[in-house]
């Protein structure tokens, strides 16, 4: 009787334990990165540089993108423009394509994510951003220095400096978050007030 008690004892904890354990799991999926800039590199390198640009950029987009609705994803400022949401999938494919460099992956770029609901999207989004700086970080100035846009059109192979990759995927990617926090005001849903671009905090 003893043991028996014992091990349905035993049982419970070990459920409530693969309970928690599930639950803590699902929270980490559930949470995205850039709700706080990360904390300042120690070093100066070429590697930590280049991180924290991408780092200013992914926090920029987690609060102009933070409690979007349906209706500032649809906003467009005319009929041929291009809309919020369209914007956003622009974004994502540039995360991609900064993640594609960083990791010296190409193949990254042509990946087809098919059809997604937002959230998904803007946590992919996020995701890349927090993977390249990750992986940039871990380079010292050679390793930088290395990095490259290669583009293949059959047996045609084409190279661009990491130049490249600062003047046009990262900056295009800031001006379309410039974008998504225009249009969201415009649509009557502006960002948190308390955001700190300068602090990369949020202050309300």
């Amino acid at each position: 009787m003893k043991y028996s008690f014992l091990f349905v004892t035993m049982a419970f904890l070990l459920s409530i334990t693969n309970i928690n354990a599930q639950s803590k799991s699902e929270e980490m999926m559930d949470k995205v990165p850039y709700a706080e800039i990360p904390e300042d590199p120690t070093t100066f390198t070429s590697g930590n540089l280049f991180g924290r640009m991408i780092d200013g950029l992914g926090f920029r987009y987690y609060w102009a993108t933070d409690s979007l609705r349906a209706m500032d994803l649809d906003y467009k400022i005319s009929e041929d423009s291009r809309s919020c949401g369209e914007t956003l999938d622009h974004l994502h494919g540039l995360s991609k394509f900064i993640l594609s460099v960083a990791v010296s992956d190409p193949s990254i770029r042509d990946q087809k994510d098919g059809d997604v609901e937002w959230e998904t999207l803007r946590k992919q989004t996020l995701n890349n951003f927090k993977r390249a700086s990750e992986a940039v970080k871990l380079l010292d100035e050679e390793g930088v220095s290395q990095l490259k846009i290669v583009f293949t059109r059959g047996d045609k192979v084409t190279e661009y400096p990491m130049w490249n990759v600062i003047n046009g995927p990262v900056s295009d990617a800031i001006y379309h978050v410039g974008q998504i926090v225009a249009f969201r005001r415009a649509a009557g849903n502006p960002m948190h007030p308390g955001v700190s671009v300068f602090s990369g905090r949020n202050r309300g």
